[in-house]
Parts: C-alpha cells; sequence; structure tokens
C-alpha cells in the first residue's frame, strides 16, 4: 500500500496532467467563439451541471458573475421543475458533464433548444448527444482533457472537475479583460471584501466634519488651544480664519514648543505662534487609501488630516484611527 504522501503525489500529478492536456488540446476557435458568444449575448451566463460537475458550475457561476459577466447558476433538477422560466432567449447556457450523456442534463436539453438558446457545452466527449445538441443550438463545444481520474477506481470526478474549472476560469478571465473590468469594478461588487472598502471609502465617508472639527482662531490663546484639542480628541487642531484653513497645530508641536521654553506665559501665546502654516490636507473625495498613504508616504508621517475644498475652506479633519477601523490598513 502506497503512503499517504504518495497517494497526494499521484493526485497532484494526474490533475496536473488533465489541465496541461486540456491546455495544449485547447481549441482556439471553440474558445474564441465562445467568449464572443458570451460578449454578445444581451442576456446573462447560466452555467449548469449535476453532481460534481454541478458544483464546479456553480462555481463557475460565481466567478463569472463577481468579474463583470452576470450569471447564475441552473440546478438541473429543479429546472426540470419550472426553473427553466429563468432561461431566456438571449442568455447563454454553458452545461458541465464529462460524459456529455447525463440523464438529468439530456432531458434538459430539449427545453433549452425550445427557447431557443445558445448551449455551450463543456465536456470530454465531443461526439456526445449534449456536444452534438451545443453545435445544433449555435452555441459550442469546450473540449475537457481527462484521460483518468485521480480516484484509483476511476470513478469519482476529480481530474476531469479540475479540468472543467480551471477551463471555466480561463473563460472568466478572458471575458474580464475584454470587458477592461477595472480593479475598481471588482471593488463595486465586492464592497465587504478588504479591496472593495480600499477603493469604496472615500475620505468624506470616513472624515470628522461641523462641530467635531477641532478648530481655533489665531488669536486663540495657549489654553484655549490646548482646550479645544484635549475636547475634540484628533491629537491636533486646525487654525482658521473664517472658513479658511491657516495652519495646524499637533501634540507634537506642542511638545516642541514646551521643550524649548523653561517658562511660558500661556495668556500670550497664541495659536499663530504654534501652528505650522503648510499642513499637509486632502480632499473629500479622495480615497481613504489614499488619504492613508498621505499620512504615512512622506516624511514626517503624520496621524490626521485636514479637509479642504480647492478654496482652502475647511471641511473636515480625518484620522488614521478611522481608516483602521473602516479595516482599510
Amino acid at each position: 500500500m502506497e503512503s499517504f504522501t504518495q497517494s497526494a503525489r499521484r493526485t497532484f500529478e494526474i490533475e496536473a496532467r488533465a489541465v496541461r492536456m486540456t491546455l495544449e488540446t485547447l481549441d482556439a476557435s471553440a474558445f474564441d467563439a465562445t467568449c464572443s458568444l458570451i460578449l454578445r449575448a444581451t442576456g446573462r451566463v447560466i452555467v449548469t451541471g449535476v453532481g460534481k460537475s454541478g458544483h464546479i458550475a456553480n462555481k463557475i457561476a460565481s466567478t463569472l458573475a463577481s468579474t463583470g459577466t452576470p450569471a447564475f447558476f441552473l440546478h438541473p433538477a429543479e429546472a426540470l421543475h419550472g426553473d427553466v422560466g429563468m432561461v431566456r432567449r438571449e442568455d447563454v447556457v454553458i452545461v458541465l458533464s464529462k460524459s456529455g450523456a447525463s440523464d438529468e442534463l439530456l432531458v434538459l436539453v430539449p427545453s433549452l433548444r425550445r427557447i431557443g438558446v445558445p448551449i455551450v457545452a463543456m465536456t470530454c466527449a465531443l461526439e456526445s448527444k449534449l456536444a452534438i445538441a451545443a453545435k445544433e443550438s449555435g452555441g459550442t463545444v469546450l473540449l475537457v482533457h481527462s484521460d483518468e481520474e485521480a480516484c484509483p477506481h476511476d470513478l469519482a470526478p476529480t481530474a476531469s472537475t479540475t479540468a472543467m474549472l480551471v477551463l471555466g476560469d480561463a473563460l472568466a478571465i478572458a471575458l474580464l479583460e475584454a470587458r477592461e473590468f477595472s480593479s475598481a469594478d471588482f471593488a463595486r461588487l465586492h464592497p465587504a471584501g478588504a479591496l472593495g472598502r480600499k477603493l469604496t471609502f472615500s475620505v468624506a465617508d470616513l472624515m470628522a466634519h461641523g462641530n467635531q472639527v477641532p478648530r481655533v482662531t489665531e488669536t486663540a490663546t495657549l489654553n484655549e488651544v490646548m482646550m479645544e484639542m484635549s475636547r475634540k480628541r484628533f491629537g491636533a487642531t486646525a487654525v482658521t480664519k473664517g472658513e479658511r484653513l491657516m495652519g495646524i497645530i499637533t501634540d507634537g508641536d506642542l511638545r516642541r514648543f514646551f521643550e524649548s521654553h523653561a517658562t511660558i506665559n500661556t495668556g500670550i501665546v497664541k495659536a499663530k505662534d504654534l501652528m505650522s502654516t503648510k499642513p499637509r490636507t486632502i480632499a473629500a473625495s479622495a480615497l481613504a487609501i489614499e488619504a492613508l498613504h498621505a499620512m504615512e508616504d512622506k516624511a514626517p508621517k503624520v496621524m490626521q488630516l485636514l479637509v479642504v475644498d480647492s478654496y482652502g475652506t475647511i471641511e473636515g479633519i480625518i484620522h488614521i484611527h478611522d481608516i483602521v477601523k473602516a479595516g482599510i490598513a
């Protein structure tokens, strides 16, 4: 009896060979025709299969949908009990079957033919009933190569389903590139994911505004500056003249001022004596990830950015903790 590791290596080798042979025998004209068929379609891509192929079909539908090609999985048994009503003439149906002879799928094919929808067969059998029906429907056949399954009895779908999965991924990525589907497009379909948060959250979504923004006038005393910073808890305060930003005072500015002055008359020292006149700022429309880079990529690093419009009017403040809390950092 072979060891567990030997069994694993054999499985890897068999499945890798199925993927490699599917690539080597890939019919470029059929693949290109399939992509063109889907791109021309004004409806959705419906993916179906039974058993293990059905699970792969479900994953392919999910990958297509998340990369810019509207798609869903249709269970063949449910389709035969009314769900075929979801299929429209302007759709494209992809049917996965190793043998191309699965009874549940062959019973479904006549209904698809009556609707007039083109069928793409993803199968290991070019001359199967499914493949023939796909060609007759105005669809295509994508050949999956699998001369043996990893199962020692050559029964459990393993190598064939792996090759189907890779072929489905190849189809999804080819369509993604043809549609020029960007990372921003991807983020809109994945708002809860890390990439989605990075590409959808703007500074305006996270910033404090209105009375939440720490601000003092140029003539504010040192005591007033410290009180405002203590109340608002951003580690800084804007210095404004009306609504126009004039500068910023940070915890670091206060620390350095106290270190360089042995005695201080807090009533004489004004905000204009403490402030930096070139504060780091950002627009409300910028992405929150851009704000993070502005804080961290330029020395010295800062913990907050003042948000201003094109006229220099202060609109808000964003702190690095706001960005971290949103799951962007």
